[in-house]
């Protein structure tokens, strides 16, 4: 097989939903298996290893740098489906795009809610500054459990999801740029909006150079992260800045283009990275494994995810479909989103960084952590559950109609 080839063939690998789900868990079980090994202290050490230039205060933790620098490209992708979707996609037509968008809304709020009102109950409500954690989804975690799991299932199941989670993302952003940026300095984020800017002025270019484009994304990071803005945001600025639609003759709106580059480094190298980084929770040893259950903050977290994703998703598409001309795609029912909202409540990676952006107390982030990981697996075992029992009723209906068919076919011949 040609160079070429065997390069475009793992570039294509590498971009599957299921490589980025599965890479994913494999960087997940890694750190929490080191970090609840009698070798912890060196998965600690590495962690807090600090890296960077001083003179420019980028002296951060490798920790700090998969939250902030490597999870930057997988925003910056998370830009360019938003921006496909708005120029182009599910959310250029409001009819289609309104009952998964008041859904994402409703998948937003209700956990939330439930989070807040989980903590008084326990009594902890000065632990509420962490309400968006079980507010986020994580698309590349949930498009692989229906990649694997959903195979059969309509089409419009997926554009439910994909349309959802791209609204998710984009409150998700929203919530994290409004309500956990702190000593905000004017000065460094003009100047970082400035090189978005110029970031989009080149992308626009007949002849836009990928080296320029990245050379100039640096230094737009860089601003913003002095500016006190999660650093996170300018991905996203980034990827809306970059046109959605076929410019200079060219076959593809360069938000493919710049997809298809960036895509497998968000999946091969970003997103494990960020994930080996803060999942690595010791929950060994005194105040560990089941003495965590019964905290106020893992069941907020949990209730808010597993039981508020649901009946925010499910309320509020029902909500929307009563409204007047607005309905479900295709043959899909309320009962078919089940699976859909169950695959919602993964929130990982999102949910993992608005936990270490919520509390400065390195034990309640811990513990906001084991929350976020635990109620993932759930949602995922229940989701992949679900979709298996939903294709394989789906095949079962399909093979029974062919047979009825047939049966109705050879009626008059036999007569």
């Amino acid at each position: 097989m040609p160079a070429i080839s065997r390069h475009r063939s793992a570039l294509s690998f590498l971009s599957r939903e299921t490589t980025g789900g599965v890479l994913l868990i494999l960087a997940a079980t890694l750190a929490l298996t080191w970090a609840n090994s009698p070798w912890r202290e060196g998965y600690a050490a590495l962690t807090d290893t600090v890296v960077g230039p001083s003179a420019l205060r980028l002296d951060l933790s490798l920790g700090a740098w998969a939250a902030d620098g490597a999870l930057a490209i997988f925003f910056f992708v998370v830009g360019l489906e938003l921006k496909h979707e708005i120029v182009a996609g599910s959310l250029r037509n409001w009819r289609e795009a309104a009952v998964p968008v008041v859904a994402a809304v409703g998948g937003m709020i209700v956990p939330a809610v439930l989070f807040l009102t989980v903590l008084r109950i326990g009594g902890r409500p000065d632990l509420a500054s962490g309400w968006a954690i079980p507010t986020a989804t994580d698309i590349a975690f949930a498009l692989a459990v229906l990649a694997i799991f959903g195979r059969g299932l309509p089409s419009a199941i997926r554009v439910f999801l994909l349309t959802l989670a791209v609204v998710d993302d984009l409150l998700a952003v929203s919530i994290i740029a409004v309500f956990y940026t702190s000593d905000l300095h004017l000065g460094w984020l003009t100047l970082g909006l400035l090189i978005v800017a110029l970031f989009a002025l080149l992308a626009r270019r007949q002849r836009a150079s990928t080296l320029l484009l990245v050379a100039v994304a640096v230094p737009a990071w860089v601003f913003v992260h002095e500016s006190g803005v999660h650093a996170t945001i300018v991905g996203v600025l980034l990827g809306m800045v970059v046109p959605a639609t076929a410019r200079h003759g060219e076959e593809h709106a360069r938000v493919h283009t710049y997809e298809g580059i960036a895509r497998p480094l968000s999946s091969a190298l970003a997103l494990p990275v960020f994930a080996f980084f803060a999942a690595g929770v010791t929950v060994v040893g005194e105040g560990g494994g089941l003495a965590l259950l019964g905290e106020p903050l893992l069941l907020a977290v949990v209730a808010g995810l597993l039981g508020g994703k649901l009946l925010g998703i499910l309320g509020g598409a029902a909500l929307a479909t009563r409204l007047p001309g607005l309905r479900l795609q295709g043959s899909t029912t309320l009962r078919d989103l089940v699976p859909v909202a169950l695959l919602a409540a993964i929130g990982f990676t999102v949910s993992l960084l608005i936990g270490e952006l919520s509390y400065a107390d390195s034990a309640t982030v811990d513990l906001a952590k084991v929350a976020v990981l635990l109620s993932s697996v759930v949602a995922a075992v229940l989701a992949a559950v679900t979709l298996r029992w939903d294709a394989r009723r789906r095949r079962r209906a399909t093979v029974e109609q062919d047979e009825h068919v047939q049966e109705v076919d050879a009626a008059p011949r036999a007569g």
